[in-house]
């Protein structure tokens, strides 16, 4: 993708599988949004080839854009409708391709039956996020796009947000793209996890995967006789495999820290931005031989 003479996004390629849930990470300025709005049907793309459920999105028709749902990262229009009022209405829209959810099982699942007479005005921040993912998915989308969407989320609403995407994902089928800065959110939801830096994908798996394929070591901890014991060790299972030879049941309270996605991510970028993009995007070419 170009932006006159600018390469924002340079050969961007992966797919997603149905049902399954993808975290595109990268820093400001990365192209997130625009590799979004591309595959949404926003945006023109200068080159290269896009399909999204079986069709390019720059063509794409109204049956087609029943079939995806979107969560903006921010959306302030209908203020003067009601809560209920208004996902009903929209559920009319996709009627003739589908089947809507029940407006009061998707108000059930969002969390705001108690507020589904209150003007979307009315609504606290959070309960109006809850709105934005119920408007996204009122048309029971094969694909949905999410853009920050726990932002402004209390805990408890938060955890009701992972039990909804799991149950779209799992129970659905639903095959959902989530943009986010929030690296535990990522991890916690993501089956992959892509790493988008300087236009280009520089890394492609699981977060366990992509914390084992770096450099970064583990931290083994440990008690014996009362004293506490910490160890950062690259072959953290040799290192607890020695321990326990020496010292056999006199270990206690073992455990084994890995890299986080939060150090991964960090130190994949920071290769990058460092001009190392050949070890960046190393084991992620490997994977994809």
């Amino acid at each position: 993708m170009r932006y006159g003479t600018v390469d924002v996004l340079r050969g961007v390629t992966f797919h997603a599988n149905r049902g399954e849930v993808l975290a595109l990470l990268g820093p400001n300025g990365a192209g997130k949004t625009t590799t979004i709005e591309i595959l949404e049907g926003f945006r023109m793309r200068s080159a290269g080839e896009v399909s999204v459920l079986g069709t390019d999105p720059a063509a794409g028709d109204e049956a087609w854009r029943a079939r995806i749902g979107v969560v903006l990262q921010s959306w302030r229009d209908h203020s003067k409708w009601r809560v209920r009022e208004l996902l009903q209405h929209l559920g009319t829209y996709y009627e003739p391709y589908g089947k809507p959810w029940n407006v009061d099982q998707l108000v059930a699942a969002v969390g705001l039956t108690e507020h589904a007479h209150k003007k979307a005005s009315q609504l606290s921040g959070g309960q109006r996020r809850r709105l934005d993912v119920a408007i996204g998915i009122v048309g029971r989308p094969e694909l949905l796009f999410l853009d920050e969407p726990t932002a402004g989320f209390d805990p408890h609403a938060r955890r009701e947000f992972h039990d909804l995407v799991h149950r779209l994902s799992d129970l659905d089928d639903t095959t959902i793209l989530l943009t986010t800065h929030d690296l535990d959110e990522a991890e916690k939801l993501a089956d992959r996890i892509l790493v988008l830096a300087g236009g280009t994908i520089i890394a492609d798996g699981s977060a366990d995967a992509l914390s084992r394929r770096m450099a970064t070591e583990a931290e083994v901890r440990w008690s014996r006789d009362g004293d506490l014991f910490v160890h950062s060790t690259s072959d953290a299972t040799g290192f607890v495999r020695q321990l326990f030879a020496q010292y056999g049941q006199e270990i206690a309270d073992l455990e084994v820290r890995r890299a986080s996605l939060e150090d991964t991510y960090l130190a994949l970028v920071r290769d990058f931005e460092a001009g190392d993009q050949e070890a960046a995007a190393r084991s992620f070419e490997k994977r994809n031989r």
